[in-house]
């Protein structure tokens, strides 16, 4: 792959996520981490290309990352490649690059990736699909639903991706589920996903609901769908704009009456133990954050994934 060089690319000569260091240095990590500083297929606000560098920064601030609930911390299990060196100008060149890296790297990794702009998701899902030879099953975090015929007119971009892994077989509509969707859109491009057999909670449909018990109906709803199908591989792809401007204003689409961190906490927490293969989470884009407020939600909710893995594989968490 050609080695491109951008100023605004992370190396890890500075501290990876949660100080982790390069893999060069920890082949033995159980996860790694990889920023993809893409932000070519924004419809809005540019600057998710710097999202990766910002969430590693918030990271360290985690401290001893020591999780309150599964008592578990992913530190010294992490290693970090910075950002993947790419196009930077047209989605065409950057999607098969990238499949490319990706397939190198999840060959023999768990992988966190930071956007970046959400049409990362389906070279990821194209790498993923192949490694693992049939449809996975996708958890989509998100304030909207990316199933729109095109992009502005473009044939492709970060609002198509969601549609496109259906259409290619990438991920199995009957097992993808989608929480947060509130965007205004036409009926057809919101039910496209449960049309098809899967699972979709509305931004309304989840107001007021944030304590594990308020949120045990549906926890349990998605995991008996994701079960059903047996040792089903399960991706999820968290778009930081799932949450309410309040939480997350640094984002390029943000949409008001949004989910809170701690909800998408509290279902990270409740299924901490399916079939995780890898993550993504898009949309950071630190020029219009505040108080880096963007960021801390953003590394935080990474956090709470990894420190899922590690209890579900080490022992029954609480």
């Amino acid at each position: 792959m050609a080695d491109y060089q951008f100023a605004y690319l992370t190396s890890t000569t500075h501290p990876g996520f949660l100080n982790a260091p390069p893999l060069t240095s920890l082949p033995s990590a159980r996860f790694v981490v990889a920023g993809v500083a893409w932000d070519g297929a924004t419809t809005n606000r540019t600057g998710a290309r710097m999202g990766p560098y910002e969430i590693r920064r918030a990271s360290h601030m985690l401290g001893d990352a020591w999780h309150p609930l599964f008592k578990v911390s992913p530190s010294g299990s992490i290693a970090d490649v910075g950002d993947l060196s790419l196009p930077n100008t047209s989605l065409t060149s950057m999607r098969p690059a990238l499949e490319s890296a990706a397939s190198e790297l999840i060959a023999n990794n768990h992988m966190v990736w930071l956007g970046g702009d959400h049409s990362i998701t389906l070279s990821l899902l194209r790498a993923y699909r192949a490694q693992h030879g049939r449809p996975i099953a996708l958890v989509h975090f998100d304030a909207h639903c990316d199933t729109w015929p095109d992009h502005a007119g473009e044939p492709s971009g970060h609002g198509t991706w969601v549609r496109e892994a259906i259409d290619e077989g990438l991920i199995d509509p009957r097992l993808s589920v989608q929480p947060g969707i509130r965007s205004p859109a036409h009926s057809d491009f919101i039910e496209y996903v449960p049309s098809r057999g899967g699972l979709l909670y509305s931004g309304r449909a989840l107001r007021g609901l944030t304590s594990p018990a308020q949120l045990s109906e549906i926890c349990g709803a998605i995991r008996d769908r994701l079960e059903s199908a047996g040792d089903v591989p399960v991706y999820l792809s968290l778009d930081i704009d799932c949450l309410d401007p309040a939480y997350a204003p640094g984002t390029g689409t943000p949409e008001p009456g949004g989910l809170s961190t701690a909800q998408v906490m509290t279902v990270l927490e409740a299924l901490h133990d399916l079939h995780w293969i890898g993550m993504d989470l898009c949309e950071v884009s630190p020029p219009y954050d505040h108080a880096a407020l963007t960021s801390a939600a953003a590394a935080t909710l990474i956090w709470t994934y990894l420190c899922g893995r590690i209890a579900a594989t080490t022992r029954s968490a609480p």
